[in-house]
C-alpha cells in the first residue's frame, strides 16, 4: 500500500499516451514477430513439414494479434464519444479472446447490459491486473453484478503462487513508492485514473491461494447539517 502522505503523481498526458502505446506494442508484437517468422519459413523452406508448421505458426500468432487488439480497443482506446455505453457480451468476447491459447481460464458472469464505458474498461483492466496475480496460470472468475450506474465488480483469480501484483495498490492510487511509472507499471495506473473516473473504488485481498479485487461505487459522505456543526461547536 501507497504511504498516506505521498503525493499523488500527475502524469503528463503525451507520457501517459506514449507508456500506454509502449504496453501495447510490448502485448502484440510477439505474435507479429512470430507471423514474420513463419512467413520466412514459408519463404525459403520447400519441406512440406515446415512450411505446415509455418502455416499453423501464422495461422495461430495472427488469431492472437487479432485478440489482443480487440482487447486493447475496448480497455485502452476512446470506444466511442464521451458517454459511450459498451455492451458486456463484447467485454467478454474481446476477454475470453485474450486467454484463449493461455494458461489461465476465464469464467464470466454479467447481466446482458449495456454499461458506461468508463465501468467497462476499468473491468477490462482489472482483468488484466487478475492475470499478473496468479503468474503460473489458474482461473479467473469474473461476476458483474448491478445495473450500469452503480455495479459490483469481483474478481476472482485462483492459481498457485497466487499473490496480489507487487506496487499495484500504490499504483492504482496514484502514488507510487518511486514517485514515477514506467511502461510495466502503467496498467494498474491507468486503471487507477480510470476507477476514478468511473467513480469506483477497487480493493484487494488474498486468502491462500486466491486472490480477491472487488470495485464498487464509490461512497461520499454527506456534508454535515447546519444542526449537527452547531451541536459539535457547543460539545467543543
Amino acid at each position: 500500500m501507497s504511504s498516506p502522505n505521498a503525493p499523488r503523481l500527475n502524469l503528463d498526458g503525451l507520457d501517459l499516451a506514449a507508456l500506454l502505446c509502449s504496453r501495447v506494442c510490448h502485448d502484440v508484437i510477439s505474435p507479429v514477430g512470430a507471423i514474420v517468422n513463419g512467413l520466412e519459413v514459408l519463404e525459403d523452406d520447400d519441406d512440406e513439414s515446415m512450411r505446415v508448421f509455418a502455416l499453423e505458426l501464422i495461422g495461430k500468432s495472427a488469431r492472437q494479434a487479432s485478440a489482443r487488439l480487440k482487447f486493447a480497443r475496448i480497455a485502452f482506446g476512446a470506444a466511442g464519444s464521451a458517454g459511450a455505453s459498451i455492451d458486456l457480451a463484447d467485454a467478454e468476447g474481446v476477454a475470453k479472446g485474450m486467454f484463449s491459447d493461455e494458461k489461465t481460464k476465464l469464467a464470466w458472469s454479467a447481466p446482458q447490459a449495456l454499461f458506461p464505458k468508463n465501468k467497462v474498461k476499468l473491468l477490462l483492466n482489472l482483468v488484466m491486473i487478475a492475470t499478473s496475480a496468479i503468474p503460473r496460470g489458474g482461473l479467473i472468475d469474473v461476476v458483474v453484478s448491478g445495473d450500469g450506474e452503480a455495479p459490483t465488480l469481483v474478481l476472482k483469480a485462483k492459481g498457485s503462487h497466487a499473490r496480489i501484483p507487487p506496487h499495484v495498490e500504490e499504483l492504482m492510487a496514484g502514488s507510487p513508492e518511486s514517485g514515477t511509472v514506467d511502461a510495466h507499471g502503467i496498467l494498474p495506473f491507468y486503471a487507477g485514473l480510470v476507477a476514478q473516473a468511473a467513480a469506483m473504488d477497487v480493493r484487494f485481498a488474498i486468502e491462500g491461494d486466491e486472490v480477491t479485487i472487488t470495485a464498487s461505487p464509490t461512497v461520499i459522505a454527506p456534508p454535515a447539517e447546519a444542526g449537527d456543526e452547531a451541536s459539535d461547536t457547543a460539545l467543543a
